[in-house]
């Protein structure tokens, strides 16, 4: 009969779809044991920065009671060990540790000794300007860093390579805080010709309204556009000499002169063939830094009185504030452990040879 499906034919059928199925579970565990393992590296990774963490914290040689007291010459001998008493001093340094890891496992990170306020509370009110300021830095900086990398790999030696390489160096190469201070005394003070055109610090106007509004989003943008411009300045060279790095590396590969036989044009060579495969290591990179700028805005937030993380972990410093600096810790500790992580994830999805180990 016209049509008809033979015992053969169906048999072949079942037999391609059983294998398919078999293929599909195997990548399933490897993928499951794979994540496992990344997983547990994580987990002992993050342990063993709690014990660093707490050992240096315990070794800051400070006195947080004088640091409290100062400019109160009235307070007590018996107020002063009131106060050594409630802030845990008096207690032996294995007894601090264990609340420390039982404040981390529970989510309770203590009280601020300067602010009085929850520790978990100010974080989390402080995690929104630093993700505003690090996300929109990381995507200005990937974008412009892997544009240039592509344009000056594709043509080593050229006149965009050699001033677009030696730029991204420079800036690279500065001191965050002084980089920024420059920018702050040129644009928020005014410096010769040149007026002030942004605001010197902090993330709003004191006394506008907040919301979201079209007045108080453009007065944040014009808050942000320093301390932005400076972590874009002494990042996107990082994208852009790895980008650059992997198209050059990719030139003289054979599959791109097949792709220039077969008649495809410059631009689809540069487009389809090499610049996927560079993309492999950029990928790795930028989830990398993301988790390290996080944990470096400090500088950045400091210097224009940016009120994130960054500039609370400052704010704790001075004293020195234990419980929030140690919260402040395990949040930018945890961000770059958690990107690496999301990396090593990525990275094995966008390059079949990872699967394979």
């Amino acid at each position: 009969m016209a049509g008809a499906v033979t015992p053969l034919a169906t048999s072949g059928l079942g037999s391609a779809e059983t294998a398919r199925d078999r293929r599909a579970a195997s990548a399933g565990r490897d993928f499951a044991a794979y994540l496992a393992r990344k997983l547990a590296t994580a987990v002992v990774s993050f342990a063993m920065l709690l014990v660093v963490g707490f050992i240096l914290f315990s070794l800051i040689p400070s006195n947080p009671v004088e640091a409290l007291t100062r400019g109160r010459p009235d307070t007590s001998a018996k107020q002063i060990r009131f106060l050594i008493q409630q802030l845990g001093l008096n207690q032996p340094v294995w007894d601090r540790f264990v609340h420390f890891v039982g404040h981390t496992v529970t989510g309770n990170l203590g009280y601020s000794w300067q602010f009085q306020e929850p520790v978990a509370t100010m974080i989390a009110q402080r995690v929104w300007p630093t993700v505003l300021l690090v996300g929109s830095a990381t995507i200005i900086s990937v974008v412009i860093g892997m544009w240039l990398g592509i344009r000056s790999g594709w043509r080593p030696g050229s006149l965009l390579d050699r001033v677009s390489t030696g730029t991204a160096i420079t800036f690279w190469s500065m001191p965050t805080f002084w980089l920024g201070i420059m920018l702050l005394v040129i644009f928020a003070s005014g410096w010769g010709p040149i007026p002030a055109i942004f605001p010197a610090g902090g993330m709003s106007t004191p006394g506008t309204a907040g919301g979201l509004t079209p007045a108080h989003i453009l007065d944040v943008a014009r808050h942000l556009v320093l301390p932005c411009l400076t972590l874009v300045l002494v990042t996107f060279g990082q994208y852009q000499m790895i980008m650059r790095s992997s198209v050059v590396d990719e030139l003289g590969s054979p599959y791109l002169l097949t792709a220039r036989a077969k008649g495809l044009r410059d631009v689809e060579v540069q487009r389809r063939h090499a610049v996927p495969n560079a993309l492999l290591p950029s990928v790795t990179v930028i989830f990398l830094q993301i988790g390290l700028v996080i944990s470096g805005v400090v500088t950045v937030e400091t210097v224009y009185s940016w009120p994130g993380l960054g500039y609370l972990a400052y704010q704790a410093l001075q004293i020195p504030d234990l419980p929030l600096l140690e919260g402040t810790f395990l949040v930018f500790s945890a961000s770059v452990i958690f990107f690496n992580l999301v990396a090593d994830v990525l990275y094995r999805y966008l390059d079949p040879r990872v699967r394979r180990q």
